[in-house]
């Protein structure tokens, strides 16, 4: 996400650090999955908005979540549940294993 400068108790109007749009999602999405070894085909990503398309377009398998209708349309799938466990359900991983993550 990107973080606004704020001085004074003020927002500033501009943003801290590198802009995360579109093309650097895509870009570290592809950073993250080299450097943790994670073969192209198991690279899932998951967004929201009309900025994540680029992301989710990189990714084997890229989900539209609670997303706006934009990114529905164009995404391999799309979830409008309000948590993620569901989709660790259609990736086949067991309510019990889920659950003992929760409580970690």
């Amino acid at each position: 996400a990107n973080t606004l400068e704020t001085k004074n108790g003020f927002l500033t109007g501009r943003i801290l650090g590198d802009v995360i749009d579109g093309p650097m999602k895509a870009h570290l999405l592809r950073e993250v999955s080299l450097r943790e070894k994670i073969p192209a085909e198991q690279v899932i990503a998951v967004g929201d908005g009309a900025n994540d398309l680029e992301m989710l377009s990189e990714a084997s398998l890229g989900i539209a979540f609670n997303a706006n209708r934009f990114l529905r349309e164009r995404a391999a799938g799309s979830l409008s549940l309000p948590n993620l466990d569901a989709l660790l359900y259609f990736l086949g991983i067991p309510r019990n294993e889920v659950e003992t993550l929760d409580n970690r």
